[in-house]
């Protein structure tokens, strides 16, 4: 089992955060208020490996290169990373061989946040 079940990246303007992650990943994120929170979830399978989560607007979540960082699975680092950077984002760490493990490259989003990205090819 894996120990992460949830992750929320924090967002200081919502629709621009769902429409940069939509882009560059091409998925399409869901809302959902929940409470005080307004949030765009990104798609998970209850029974598929890995975990969900969402782009966070609420009090307390403060876009940040601090701290945790996310890593999304994608099939084309070089692609996905000139994707960021025409949706507003920038490359933070180019392509990284990281042996056995595949790859990874890490770029900003537009709220500020770090966001990983790993792929094995």
């Amino acid at each position: 089992m894996n120990p992460v079940t949830w992750f929320e990246i924090p967002a200081a303007n919502l629709a621009r955060a769902k429409q940069f992650y939509e882009r560059v990943l091409g998925i399409t994120l869901t809302h959902l208020d929940m409470g005080p929170a307004a949030m765009e979830m990104f798609p998970s399978e209850q029974e598929a490996p890995g975990c969900g989560g969402a782009l966070v607007a609420s009090d307390g979540y403060t876009p940040s290169h601090e701290g945790t960082m996310v890593y999304f699975e994608v099939s084309d680092l070089e692609a996905t990373l000139a994707k960021a950077g025409a949706e507003g984002g920038k490359t933070l760490v180019p392509r990284t061989d990281i042996g056995e493990f595949g790859f990874i490259a890490h770029c900003q989003d537009t709220e500020g946040n770090r966001l990983g990205l790993h792929t094995m090819q």
